[in-house]
């Protein structure tokens, strides 16, 4: 069984779209028993973590911490996949800026987000075409704007 939470520290409230883009995404990447965490903060909170986690002193929309990537880590036969920052602020901003709905944005950046716990990137042009596919799939029939 997998489990995540998600942590509002910004107060949005309105995520219920990340518990069901989530568990469509780890369905259809076959992935059984894992955890993972996503927290929803603000410009102030994302600009410090990308700062000392990647060197980088701006603000942005999402940023994973994927644990698997130096070992698997497992706790009791669960995995431990990692964590999910998304910025509310700039998840707002990019909606308006897309034409899109805020419930768009969120699940888009989720799944953005625990595709890249899953060890997905879009750093090459052929490993971004696999990811954006695999996130249209996902996303297909939770919101009506395609991105």
């Amino acid at each position: 069984m997998n489990k995540f939470e998600i942590i509002d520290e910004y107060g949005y409230k309105k995520y219920k779209i990340l518990y069901k883009v989530l568990k469509r995404t780890l369905k259809l990447e076959k992935v059984n028993n894992a955890f993972f965490s996503v927290v929803l903060v603000d410009e102030k909170k994302i600009q410090e973590i990308n700062k000392n986690y990647r060197n980088i002193d701006k603000v942005t929309d999402v940023i994973s911490f994927a644990f698997e990537d130096n070992d698997k880590r497992v706790y009791n036969s669960t995995r431990i996949l990692g964590e999910i920052y998304i910025c509310i602020p700039r998840m707002k901003e990019q909606a308006v800026s897309y034409g899109h709905s805020e419930v768009r944005e969120i699940a888009f950046l989720g799944v953005h987000g625990l595709l890249h716990l899953l060890g997905y990137d879009h750093m090459e042009k052929e490993d971004e075409e696999v990811m954006f596919a695999k996130q249209e799939l996902i996303l297909n029939g939770f919101t009506k704007t395609k991105r």
